[in-house]
């Protein structure tokens, strides 16, 4: 383990030109090699099996038109087929009959034939006999020529009585001067490719290496904190692709830097309120209406009001914050989701008579959904809440019911002043603040993030429909519960 964490280190701090230089002339290298070993080392094996593939293919082929036109009292053709075969491979054929007479023969060469000589021919048949086998091949030296030649000797007919002998001669070439000639060829060819690979690995290895060299040095940048940096991907398709994500990266980042500094001006000033609020009323309370259990009292309602909002505003940052990071878990139960309804709006009453809001419910027929009726609830309490704060002058809010054969939808419209196309993508961002806002009723301005977080932990569907100047439409679906 501790030897492949070092290879890994090694390979860490080695840069990309240089590993690509590398394994492109480590390429070579085995190329050449691989052509050096078989065509010195085995150029003389190799030449000696193809050449006794060759004399076995022609012999067949003798044979076989010995059988069909020989036998068959057509002997020119025979004749002319052999002699045909002869000329095109550089071999010498001849026919003996079954006493090892020459009947025909070929000799393309001029006096290859090493049998006929010191009763080689007898030797030749004597072995074939012997052995009992349909053919025999020999490798034997031409005392005159000097040079090896390949024997093929097979029996025509049957082994048990044959009707005569093939005999085939083909010289086997010395391939000595041919291997020093090709040695000499390969070290030429070697040192100018090898120099041509070394100039292309080069520029290889730059022209991979360079896109991914700009890439890294914006990064660097971006990774100090310019959000404006530039990343150049041109080279080829993976850098471009590469450079393509990093820039959208950049701009997310981007955008949730100015985001979060809206969050925090945000957060800031409703915090800054309510202290500012409960330091006036505590000194209040100090100076001027200690004694007065009239004002005491009012003045004690508005802290403790506002302390309620500041501990509302802690609760839901806490609760956004376990929604996101998944360590609230859903525990689903079913229930009736109209009386569930009639149940969020009715906690709206006091606001109603209080501030004159109104809140209208259209029902559909009593269905049984199954999901995490806590979380829900706080979807449709915060859905509210939110048209409350948004809607319009004649403060009216509509809560619909609709079943659907999939599932449920529950849509919540306010009367406001509507939400722009290119801001609706951002109105459930939790550093997302509408530019129409203002101060909340009830709530703390974080209740769509609250939302969003809860229906993407359920698999809901949500969004919302929005045309200005008449007012916005936010649904959901609960998902039927055996579509689930």
């Amino acid at each position: 383990m501790n030897l492949y964490k070092r290879i890994d280190s090694i390979n860490s701090r080695i840069p990309l030109r240089l590993k690509v230089w590398v394994h492109f002339v480590v390429f070579i290298i085995l190329v050449f090699v691989l052509m050096w070993i078989f065509q010195i080392f085995f150029l003389e094996s190799f030449y000696e099996r193809m050449k006794t593939r060759d004399v076995t293919k022609n012999a067949e082929s003798i044979v076989l038109s010995y059988e069909n036109d020989y036998r068959n009292g057509d002997k020119s053709a025979f004749i002319e087929n052999y002699s045909q075969i002869a000329v095109e491979n550089d071999i010498c054929v001849e026919i003996l009959d079954r006493y090892g007479r020459s009947i025909y023969s070929k000799d393309v060469l001029g006096d290859c034939l090493v049998h006929g000589r010191e009763n080689s021919t007898y030797i030749f048949l004597n072995e074939i006999r012997e052995s009992k086998e349909q053919k025999v091949l020999y490798k034997v030296n031409n005392p005159k020529s000097r040079s090896d030649m390949l024997v093929y000797i097979c029996v025509l007919g049957k082994v048990s009585r044959p009707e005569g002998y093939l005999i085939l001669n083909s010289e086997l070439v010395p391939v000595s001067s041919t291997v020093s000639i090709i040695k000499r060829q390969l070290i030429i060819i070697t040192v100018i490719l090898i120099i041509i690979a070394a100039f292309i690995s080069v520029f290889l290895a730059n022209r991979i290496s360079m896109p991914i060299d700009r890439i890294t040095k914006s990064a660097e940048n971006l990774a100090k904190g310019d959000l404006n940096t530039k990343f150049d991907g041109r080279g080829y398709l993976e850098s471009k692709k590469l450079a393509d994500t990093l820039m959208y990266a950049e701009k997310e980042l981007s955008r949730v830097d100015t985001m979060q500094r809206d969050l925090i001006a945000n957060v800031s000033h409703d915090l800054r309120t309510p202290l500012t609020m409960l330091k006036a009323y505590a000194e209040m309370i100090r100076d001027l209406s200690g004694d007065n259990p009239v004002k005491r009292n009012e003045h004690l309602e508005v802290i403790i009001n506002e302390t309620d909002r500041l501990s509302a505003m802690v609760n839901d940052i806490l609760d956004l914050s376990k929604l996101e990071s998944g360590k609230q878990k859903l525990n689903p139960s079913e229930f009736e989701i109209s009386a569930k309804l009639n149940e969020i709006i009715g906690r709206f009453g006091g606001i109603s008579e209080k501030m004159g809001y109104h809140i209208h419910f259209t029902p559909d027929t009593e269905k049984t959904v199954c999901c995490d009726v806590v979380k829900i609830e706080q979807v449709i309490y915060n859905l509210i809440n939110n048209a409350i704060n948004y809607t319009g002058a004649d403060k009216q809010v509509y809560v619909r019911q609709i079943n659907k054969a999939d599932g449920v939808l529950i849509e919540v419209e306010d009367t406001g002043d509507g939400i722009e196309e290119s801001k609706i993508k951002l109105i459930f961002d939790k550093y997302y603040r509408s530019e129409n806002h203002k101060r909340e009723v009830v709530g703390t301005g974080l209740g769509l993030s609250i939302v969003k977080a809860v229906l993407k932990l359920h698999g809901y569907d949500y969004g919302v429909r929005s045309t200005l100047g008449k007012g916005s439409v936010f649904w959901f679906k609960i998902n039927d519960i055996n579509k689930k």
